[in-house]
């Protein structure tokens, strides 16, 4: 129903119960506007109490794997530079 609905039907009910002097003969008016208020509060309590529930957050704490890279055979490249005089450095 809604808060907005909910507030019509209790103003609505109000309306009908105090303020509105009609003799249906087979209707009151009276017992018409009080049901309405009473329904107007019943829908705002139940939209009060869901929307309570729905701004609830759950937190579920999230799992992470590491991936670890698979160890392969390192090739080490080695360079041999010779100096002019024939002896090697690196």
């Amino acid at each position: 129903m809604g808060i907005g609905g909910s507030i019509f039907l209790i103003a609505l009910g109000a309306i009908l119960a105090f303020a509105v002097e009609a003799n249906l003969g087979w209707l009151d008016i009276n017992v018409v506007g009080w049901v309405l208020m009473i329904a107007g509060f019943a829908g705002l309590v139940l939209t009060l109490w869901f929307w309570q529930n729905r701004r609830r957050t759950i937190v579920q704490p999230t799992v992470t794997e590491r991936v670890v890279p698979a160890q392969t055979e390192r090739i080490e490249e080695r360079r041999e530079v010779r100096r002019p005089s024939g002896r090697l450095y690196e």
